[in-house]
């Protein structure tokens, strides 16, 4: 007929459902991950998300990272939950009156309002920073973003790098499992053996309410999370107290917070500072990941077991995000892109995602949580990866299939590596949010 609008074609149905996820879990200053699941603001989550909303408006992308920055402890730690007051206390576990920010951590600087958690997340907010603001630089000088943006990021990775090298050779350990972002990774299982799990019955998972327990960690995991977390919340979240139970210094939060200074190293010229301190850091971290997570043997970056001083042996994709970095020795990199594609991970051979763990490990679900299933987040941080590195081939198939099972999915949490079957809830944001990233990037390609 006549003017009739043709039907969308996929890649225009995949751009209007993620942006419908941005608009449907947007609260009026920042983007919950999803409403039943998580139902306030996660820290790595918003900086995915701004990533993606840069394209929508890049006004919300700013608010979505400033209204994290204003949960900003005195310490200069940026908390991995930030609670939203309207929500019902109870929503989430462990909630506000668990973790008691505003008492607990008065004496490391936590807010009054609003509560959050003691407990941090990957520092992937400069990268989140700087692609914002390159998004539209005009707006960005008009709003004094990079301003007030600079020294909420230097605070935040001085906070690390002061409190957190338990190893002390420079690099940073997280205190629990929830801080690398990859909560139930078996990387982990064998330091929390030595933590005596809380009993049974003491507490409540809201998680269950809304995910399937076959996707989630097991009651056991939970125990001994939520002992670390009670501790540290009982030592007033203070860092130089005693050696924690588990400490880790984990490669994805190290070339997290590598890639983030050289970021910082641009948003400091833009913002009128000086670049190279930032330069210099990111070149000493690099040689400290290198010297201290490299396994020759295994072809990747391995965890450290900080109270052991050994490396875990298992194999995560935690140990192939360095490959972010443009100033990793070149014999490593080549070696990175061969485990990305060999029997460990299987991409483009076996899987079409790349699974959060060894598809060979002896504790290898592609079901549950981080101990296989492929991750939206971590396959777009080694899509850039490999373009970074010249595997522009390898990014583009990536990219393609990122787009493909995002959309087949509803814009799950994560999938099957296999199958691209949804795993975990579904109209996940920071999904939403990076799959419009890859869709717009290809479009302009």
């Amino acid at each position: 007929m006549t003017g009739t609008r043709p039907e969308p074609g996929p890649r225009e149905r995949l751009e209007q459902g993620a942006r419908r996820v941005l608009r449907d879990n947007w609260t009026g200053s920042s983007t919950v991950p999803s409403h039943g699941l998580y139902p306030h603001q996660w820290s790595w989550d918003s900086a995915f998300i701004a990533i993606g909303l840069r394209h929508l408006s890049v006004r919300r992308a700013q608010r979505e990272l400033e209204t994290l920055f204003t949960a900003q402890w005195g310490d200069g730690r940026i908390p991995h939950i930030v609670f939203n007051p309207a929500v019902p206390r109870d929503a989430y576990f462990p909630g506000p009156d668990f973790w008691r920010s505003s008492t607990a951590g008065a004496a490391a600087g936590a807010p009054a309002h609003p509560e959050t958690s003691g407990i941090v997340q990957p520092p992937v907010h400069a990268l989140a920073a700087l692609l914002v603001h390159r998004a539209d630089p005009t707006a960005s000088a008009r709003h004094g973003f990079l301003a007030r943006a600079y020294p909420r990021l230097t605070a935040w990775h001085g906070y690390l790098l002061r409190a957190r090298d338990r190893g002390g050779h420079g690099l940073v350990s997280a205190v629990h499992p929830w801080e690398p972002g990859m909560d139930n990774s078996p990387c982990w299982d064998a330091p929390l053996a030595r933590v005596t799990p809380v009993p049974p019955g003491t507490f409540h998972r809201a998680d269950l309410d809304h995910g399937a327990a076959a996707d989630r960690p097991t009651d056991l995991d939970y125990g001994r999370y939520v002992r670390l977390a009670t501790d540290y919340r009982d030592s007033g979240y203070r860092d130089e107290a005693a050696e924690p139970a588990f400490a880790v210094e984990d490669p994805g939060v190290n070339a997290l917070l590598i890639a983030s200074e050289h970021a910082l190293a641009e948003i400091a010229s833009a913002a009128g500072a000086d670049p190279a301190p930032h330069r210099a850091r990111a070149a000493r971290l690099t040689t400290a990941l290198v010297d201290r997570l490299w396994s020759p043997a295994t072809g990747l970056f391995l965890c450290r077991d900080v109270p052991a001083d050994t490396l875990v042996p298992e194999l995560s994709a935690a140990g192939l995000l360095p490959l972010l970095l443009p100033d990793l020795p070149p014999v490593i990199a080549r070696t990175l892109v061969r485990t990305l594609h060999g029997e460990h991970f299987g991409l483009g051979r076996t899987t079409r995602l790349v699974p959060s763990y060894d598809l060979r490990g002896p504790a290898f679900d592609p079901s549950r949580y981080w101990r296989g299933p492929a991750w939206f987040n971590v396959n777009w941080l080694l899509e850039r990866a490999l373009r970074l590195h010249g595997e522009t081939a390898a990014a583009d198939t990536l990219r393609t299939t990122v787009l493909e099972w995002a959309a087949a999915s509803g814009f799950a949490e994560y999938v099957d590596p296999y199958t691209g079957r949804a795993r975990g809830t579904t109209s996940f944001s920071w999904t939403a949010a990076l799959a419009l990233d890859l869709a717009l990037a290809e479009a302009r390609a």
